[in-house]
């Protein structure tokens, strides 16, 4: 499926799902999660069905009823898919009679999903995880939606066709007042570009800014085509950190979906550290909101230092001043409080100090935060310093869905040898990128060869 097929797909899933909610009694907040959910079943039932007859293969032909069901579930262990019980697998779903309870059928099917999703503990990964609102919805509705999510374009997509998706609906619903505003998906393009230079394939891995989990799919991708293994036979863990609460939810799901394990907690970075990984982490990689302000100070200047709980060892950014009440929803306590003019400088201390001594980091960030100057500068001076700086690397306006900026790639390497301490790569690909529409840029699988060879 090309660009253009899939902005056209896009397009009229949302003219026809948007259709259905106003001329129902559902507002866009109601609505919202309930038709992820059905994304989240549709996408879960093309990687079941694409890996299914695989799995049979090693099913004995003899072998009928729930025994049968019980080896197939288990071969679905280990595989980039979940096992879905009957009566999740949307072929059932969509096949259910005109006067059955829809409602309940959903519900049905995402608890199932919940209980039958574990790791090797028994421990359920998806638990509270999807929605399950389904019972107050007008069963009309509910069956035009799925049949909507049920087109045949939707059940061959591949690829990362239905994280367009997400991300897609994601912004709609945004836009509608639904959600919250920000970034929750970073493009492919990107994404493949920070794991071909940091390569991620083993020890801990993590991405405190995590969004729906892009950083962590793409890295299973990264080392079924690089090792031709699966993430179940390396040595790897995911560790995700996310402040809203929809997000996380959406980054259990598209790990799950994926048959990817990782620890996914709710938190504001800027003030809480839940996994405590400084200094512990083979691999960082991120997406952070760009030039947030209103962070308050005197909740993190206790993180500045070069000790074990020190996240900003090269000091604080420029302070803006005093701001009244809740800055920009960051943190939280009413009064007059002084704040940071620009929380770049706090995201790359951030993604250095959780690095151990041969880690390795990628992530994005406003072009802004390469030449800042005052108190940002002095960080960056440091940091160069270290010798930890491999590449920096330039990308054009129009990578980003819904925004048009430039940004920038930085990568740090901890385990640089000597020779290159002094030295940091700096490309610039600015220049390059595939038109895709006029609001829509990308790399190609050729670009992307050949700035990896770079």
């Amino acid at each position: 499926m090309d660009y253009q097929e899939l902005k056209q797909l896009e397009d009229d899933l949302w003219e026809a799902a948007d259709q259905l909610r106003a001329n129902s009694k559902l507002t866009a907040s109601e609505y919202s999660m309930p038709v992820l959910g059905l994304i989240f079943l549709r996408h879960a039932a093309t990687r079941y069905n694409a890996l299914l007859p695989e799995i049979e293969k090693n099913v004995l032909p003899r072998l009928t009823g729930q025994l049968r069901e019980d080896r197939i579930k288990l071969g679905f262990q280990g595989k980039a898919a979940i096992y879905l019980p009957e009566i999740a697998r949307y072929d059932h779903l969509a096949a259910l009679p005109a006067d059955s309870n829809i409602g309940e059928a959903l519900r049905a099917a995402m608890i199932a999903i919940e209980d039958s999703v574990t790791d090797q503990k028994g421990q359920r990964l998806l638990e509270g995880a999807l929605p399950k609102d389904y019972l107050g919805l007008e069963q009309d509705l509910l069956a035009e939606l799925i049949k909507i999510f049920n087109r045949p374009a939707l059940q061959t997509a591949t690829g990362d066709v239905f994280g367009r998706i997400y991300e897609y609906f994601l912004n709609q619903f945004a836009q509608s007042g639904a959600q919250e505003g920000g970034e929750f998906f970073t493009p492919p393009s990107l994404v493949r570009m920070i794991v071909n230079v940091i390569e991620p394939d083993h020890g801990t891995v993590l991405d405190p800014a995590c969004g729906s989990a892009g950083m962590f799919v793409q890295t299973g991708h990264f080392i079924e085509e690089v090792h031709h293994k699966s993430t179940n036979e390396v040595d790897i863990t995911f560790f995700g950190q996310e402040k809203a609460e929809l997000n996380s939810k959406l980054a259990r799901m598209n790990l799950a979906v994926h048959g990817l394990e990782g620890n996914i907690r709710i938190g504001n970075t800027f003030y809480e550290d839940h996994h405590q990984l400084v200094g512990a982490c083979d691999f960082v990689m991120a997406n952070p909101p760009f030039n947030v302000d209103g962070v308050q100070v005197t909740k993190i200047k206790h993180q500045v230092g070069e000790n074990q709980s020190g996240r900003l060892p090269f000091g604080l950014p420029g302070i803006a001043g005093k701001s009244k009440g809740n800055a920009n929803g960051v943190g939280g306590t009413s009064g007059s409080t002084e704040t940071i003019s620009n929380a770049n400088s706090l995201w790359v201390q951030y993604f250095y100090s959780y690095l151990n001594d041969t880690g390795r980091a990628g992530f994005v960030m406003a072009s802004s935060a390469s030449d800042a100057g005052n108190k940002d500068k002095d960080i960056r001076q440091k940091l160069v310093e270290t010798g930890h700086v491999d590449v920096m690397m330039s990308i054009g306006p129009k990578f980003f869905y819904t925004r048009s900026l430039p940004c920038t790639l930085w990568f740090f390497d901890k385990g640089k040898p000597e020779d290159l301490l002094d030295t940091v790569l700096m490309i610039d690909a600015r220049n390059v990128y595939t038109v895709m529409s006029a609001r829509s840029h990308v790399f190609t699988d050729e670009q992307l060869v050949n700035l990896t060879a770079v």
